[in-house]
């Protein structure tokens, strides 16, 4: 089975939401640990984060299918096999993030908007879109700076949440227009056969 690079980033776009849906479910987490560290502790929200990042697929996927995409890409789509690595790059990089936070509290926000900056490069390829580049580097920016000047975790937390949420939103306005320009490029999933 082979695919062109344009249409498994057009079935990861349809499927997904040109990726906006996901952005939006993780700007849900940080703004979950936002609260959390406002309301309760920096180290409960550190932990609100993990359980709310552990949500983002399946609440990503709720609000694809909400917004009437698939929410799933078409099996063999090699793209989906870069997503999942990054994935699991992301995964392997919270015991640094979570180290951090035991040496200095407000070390763990900025380090891992660091982290999933990194990841959002990768959708950049996987999406086909220059805006993930972008946000990751928004991201990856707002981390160091806040990192540098120790915030306390509640602002890094909402600076996590609101990069998040004005992307996402452009992303999903990017999304509908993508869809009314191109619809004979994005209504049919990758096919099986070669």
């Amino acid at each position: 089975m082979t695919h062109d690079l344009a249409a498994s980033q057009s079935d990861m776009r349809n499927a997904y939401c040109s990726g906006g849906a996901g952005v939006l479910a993780s700007a849900l987490a940080w703004g979950a640990a936002a609260a959390t560290a406002w309301l309760a502790s920096p180290q409960q929200a550190v932990w609100a984060l993990f359980v709310g990042g552990m949500l983002i697929h399946p609440v990503g996927v709720l609000l694809c299918k909400l917004l009437g995409s698939r929410g799933h890409h078409a099996k063999g789509n090699p793209l989906g096999s870069l997503a999942w690595a990054s994935t699991l790059w992301l995964i392997f990089s919270l015991p640094l993030a979570y180290a951090a936070s035991l040496q200095r509290i407000e070390w763990f926000f900025p380090a891992m908007l660091l982290v999933i900056g990194g990841r959002y490069l990768v959708f950049a390829t996987v999406f086909g879109m220059r805006l993930y580049w972008v946000l990751g580097l928004a991201l990856a920016g707002a981390g160091f700076a806040l990192g540098r000047a120790a915030a306390p975790p509640v602002v890094s937390a909402l600076a996590g949440a609101a990069i998040e949420v004005a992307f996402a939103a452009v992303a999903l306005i990017g999304h509908r227009r993508w869809l009314r320009s191109a619809p004979s490029t994005v209504t049919a999933p990758l096919g099986d056969s070669a």
